[in-house]
């Protein structure tokens, strides 16, 4: 695992940070406190909260470095889905098809919609499953996850404080970097490896699984353009993506951690929250004490033996999400088509989350298609390794 150096570690800003972002419209996730505003979470329940007597520490730190924020982005109530569905305030529609309403993704919708059309630079949002990563593949833009311990989660009303991160999706891989770099307080080393010097793992289980056409045949043009720029990758048995479903059996650590937070409100207004986000939260009042403590020393372990699997790599490939962005009108009143679409979303991204990794997503379709995002990632705080890939990645994809 790489080590950053005590002056670059989070807390300790770029020396040129303030300004960095002059100019620049950003827009502000409904999860995040901004002064004398409420943070709804996409909710009704929150309507009427309090109003935040400061902004929290992601919004205060784009607000130092000359952002402009441009208002706040509907979202999945409380984050719970990667569909981006919003009952309550209505679903951002995807900018990518001016003819079919389709979903945005989420929970960061409203975010990706906002800099997929033009209306924001910057979208701030959360990631806890794929929510950056999934409606960036989705909208056609540039969504990056950091690890998620280097940047502050305060004054972000939480989904899951084992995998919450705060983040953002921008048009570029220059402008991810950028605001990481004012988002984490730190500066990003780039280790500067030309494509031909790369080496890249490409995951043949569970990754690959159930591709529609569109995704397909833009992963395999873009790996035989990689491969071209003299890219060495190499396809790998990743068998521990297989354990994640056992691991996970008992509810899982967003349904756990979220009912500790949502208890107490959804014991009272629970008929106010959203059907589909309230049958997931409430997974969690079903988990014994010994089954959340056991998930989370099989999470340590796992992740141990999947680092160990990872080494030598520059990054893993994959597509984010398997399919291409459905039309709205097929989930928007069809549970079983929301669940399943719902859990295609999150299958690749959530990955990540459970290693405690870091991943970009960048576009990788031709014009002519819908949008579809290919997806770098790494275990944790190899930030640096992936945005450098992703740099030439991106770089090569426009030539």
């Amino acid at each position: 695992m790489p080590g950053y150096a005590p002056g670059d570690a989070p807390g300790e800003p770029p020396s040129d940070a303030n300004g960095r972002l002059a100019g620049m419209q950003i827009s502000i996730k409904d999860l995040f406190d901004v002064a004398g505003q409420v943070t709804k979470a996409g909710s009704k329940v929150l309507a009427h909260a309090p109003l935040a007597s400061a902004d929290g520490p992601a919004v205060a730190r784009l607000r130092a470095a000359g952002a402009t924020i441009a208002g706040r982005t509907n979202m999945v109530e409380f984050a719970f889905s990667g569909v981006g569905i919003n009952p309550h305030y209505g679903t951002p529609v995807n900018p990518a098809d001016s003819r079919i309403d389709r979903i945005p993704g989420g929970s960061s919708s409203g975010a990706a919609v906002s800099v997929a059309s033009g209306a924001a630079h910057v979208g701030l949002g959360s990631d806890t499953g794929g929510s950056i990563r999934i409606p960036a593949a989705l909208c056609g833009i540039v969504g990056f996850k950091s690890t998620a311990r280097l940047v502050p989660t305060a004054g972000t009303l939480p989904l899951s404080t084992s995998l919450d991160t705060v983040c953002a999706v921008t048009r570029t891989v220059g402008d991810a970097l950028t605001v990481h770099e004012i988002l984490s307080a730190r500066s990003v080393r780039l280790p500067g490896k030309p494509l031909s010097k790369g080496r890249f793992a490409v995951a043949r289980t569970l990754m690959q699984d159930g591709l529609d056409s569109t995704v397909a045949a833009a992963f395999e043009r873009t790996l035989t353009l990689l491969r071209s720029a003299g890219a060495r990758i190499e396809e790998i048995d990743l068998g521990e993506l297989n354990e994640l479903a056992g691991i996970n059996s008992s509810g899982g650590l967003s349904a756990a951690e979220s009912y500790a937070w949502h208890r107490k409100l959804i014991s009272t207004d629970q008929a106010d929250y959203d059907p589909r986000v309230a049958l997931r939260i409430m997974r969690g009042a079903s988990m014994a004490a010994f089954e959340y403590i056991d998930l989370l020393a099989a999470r340590a372990e796992w992740i141990h033996r999947t680092e160990a699997r990872l080494q030598g790599f520059d990054a893993v490939l994959s597509p984010t999400v398997p399919i291409v962005a459905p039309p709205i009108a097929s989930v928007i009143d069809n549970d079983t088509e929301f669940f399943r679409v719902n859990a295609l979303m999150l299958r690749n991204t959530s990955v990540v989350n459970m290693l405690d990794g870091c991943a970009i997503s960048l576009p990788c379709h031709t014009p002519d298609e819908l949008p579809v995002g290919l997806m770098l990632w790494h275990a944790a705080l190899h930030d640096d390794m992936v945005l450098d890939a992703a740099l030439k990645v991106e770089a090569s994809m426009k030539l």
